[in-house]
């Protein structure tokens, strides 16, 4: 017998003991069942779904033998475990193995797990993990319900009966934003799937609703600006749609328009690789995922190149693609947010050029608190930093503090190229100065132009100068050269042509930097600094990209 099947037994054993499997199954006389099963489009991570067969999960960098997983000891905190709460795994494991091997695996996880918390309310009973455990267990049924032992299956289908009850009555006590929407999925999931649920599916919806207004802004991206996040909500909202599709009722409109925004915003900050670019702490990801997400979703939509309230501004032209961050930060209560405003990433086909340092984001990591707080800086992102500041305040709670409170936005787009000219007032009450960025990008993508000003308003005047630096990190991997002049450097990407830049109104230096990749890894790379003084009557500085052919 082997390990997978040794631990099956002895979980069907357990639940199969009169006291435990009572409590799971309560009362009900009659059995439960799903009215439908929906389909998962999405292809998940062979990989990790080939460690689940090793016995081992992996995420991010910190993996546990499945042989030592304990989750009454796993607690429900942090990436690691909430992933593991939440069964998003069993898309991977489906990946890598067909339903007769995979449920040996998934119905012992889930048997340990009905152990642990099945009966009783606790932190893994918690809203949003609810709602995700949900929209998995019911699209991988057949991985967690394939067993033969009555036992087993009562206790599962009856925990997950309660489980849904439990989510309709605390669905709203999830945080708001991607939390409650997940709460809120599963509410609606449960209607839709398990018996006698139809009747409750109207009520589930407008709980959704409420949970999606008060998240997303009306140009379908999330008020927390994290595209992981976006991401995240993208898939959520396709999971639903599966669901609807399997039990033969019609998705509303309402929420079909949700899904759809969602997705053009999400296009909106992918970049030429396929990846995402990287705002308020996270990173690229892995960009095969983000492809499997957006292609199994079962939505199309345009990216969304004027978002007013998502905030990123997207620039394209024969390849390629520029993503501003034209809005202020995210509310101080969302913890991950940070001081970019104006600053923007740069890609020319599949290479990227200029980046922002980005962050560890959703994933678990071993980075020190101090780098994870610098990352979010002004100075970790390719824009313009007055005297040492940042534009918006990052206090040492984690929160965000004063800063950047209006952002002014002007786009225009001709025959020859599309501009964005954005102004924040992030220095304006310790300086007296306004940011004004305008980006210029050529229909023929092989020139971007800049240019970065410094305007005085109001009373606060500086006495006599501040320093300033405008930065853009770049890509790694790309080779910069400085040119004799010292106003000008050669960049030489791996999987692109060389471009050239060009600064005007202050000197520029090449200095050390560095990037969080998709995988969470610090990467060493350089960033063109241009750094100058500003007096009180402000000034500006030119620059331009240009591909070499």
């Amino acid at each position: 017998m082997s390990a997978a099947d040794a631990a099956r037994s002895e979980i069907v054993g357990k639940l199969a003991r009169g006291s435990l499997l009572s409590r799971l199954i309560g009362s009900r006389k009659s059995p439960l069942r799903l009215t439908a099963v929906p389909r998962d489009h999405v292809d998940g991570n062979r990989a990790r779904g080939d460690a689940l067969l090793a016995g081992r999960f992996v995420l991010g960098s910190e993996a546990v033998p499945l042989a030592d997983l304990d989750f009454a000891a796993l607690g429900a905190d942090g990436p690691f475990a909430e992933s593991l709460q939440g069964f998003s795994w069993l898309r991977d494991l489906a990946a890598a193995a067909g339903r007769e091997k995979g449920a040996k695996v998934a119905e012992a996880l889930v048997g340990r797990w009905l152990v642990a918390h099945g009966t009783r309310i606790d932190e893994a009973w918690a809203p949003e993990l609810w709602g995700e455990r949900i929209l998995f267990w019911t699209a991988y049924a057949p991985y967690v319900l394939s067993s033969r032992e009555s036992g087993y299956r009562s206790a599962l289908l009856n925990t997950l009966a309660r489980g849904a009850r439990h989510l309709d009555a605390n669905a709203d006590k999830a945080p708001a934003g991607l939390p409650r929407i997940t709460a809120w999925a599963g509410v609606v999931a449960a209607a839709l799937l398990i018996q006698g649920g139809l009747p409750r599916v109207a009520r589930s919806e407008a709980g959704l609703m409420r949970a999606l207004a008060a998240a997303q802004f009306e140009d379908g991206g999330l008020m927390s600006r994290s595209p992981e996040e976006q991401l995240l909500l993208v898939d959520r909202l396709g999971l639903l749609r599966a669901a609807y599709f399997a039990a033969k009722q019609t998705l509303p409109d309402l929420l079909e328009s949700a899904a759809a925004a969602a997705l053009a915003a999400l296009h909106g900050v992918t970049m030429g690789d396929g990846g995402l670019s990287s705002w308020q702490g996270g990173n690229p990801g892995d960009p095969a995922r983000v492809a499997a997400l957006i292609e199994g979703c079962g939505l199309r939509a345009r990216p969304l190149r004027q978002a007013r309230g998502w905030g990123y501004h997207r620039l394209s032209a024969l390849g390629t693609i520029l993503v501003m961050d034209a809005a202020p930060p995210p509310p101080p209560k969302m913890l991950a947010g940070s001081a970019s405003t104006l600053a923007f990433e740069l890609s020319d086909g599949a290479q990227r050029i200029v980046v922002n340092c980005g962050g560890p984001g959703l994933l678990p990591h071993h980075l020190p608190h101090e780098l994870v707080q610098a990352l979010r800086t002004t100075a970790a992102h390719s824009t313009l930093t007055l005297d040492d500041t940042n534009s918006t305040a990052i206090l040492d709670d984690g929160s965000l503090g004063k800063g950047v409170s209006d952002v002014v936005i002007d786009r225009s787009e001709d025959n020859d190229s599309s501009r964005v000219t954005a102004s924040h007032d992030g220095y304006l009450r310790g300086f007296g100065l306004l940011h004004q960025r305008s980006i210029v990008l050529g229909n023929d993508g092989k020139e971007v132009r800049g240019n970065d000003q410094l305007l005085p308003k109001g009373r606060k005047k500086i006495r006599e100068s501040a320093p300033f630096a405008i930065r853009f990190h770049l890509a790694p991997g790309i080779e910069a050269t400085a040119t004799a002049d010292g106003m000008g450097a050669i960049l030489r990407p791996p999987g692109a042509p060389p471009w050239n830049f060009r600064c005007r109104g202050a000197m520029l230096s090449i200095e050390e930097s560095l990037h969080v990749s998709g995988a969470g890894e610090v990467i060493p790379t350089l960033q063109l600094a241009v750094v100058g003084e500003v007096s009180a009557l402000g000034g500006q500085t030119a620059w331009q990209f240009r591909r070499s052919s």
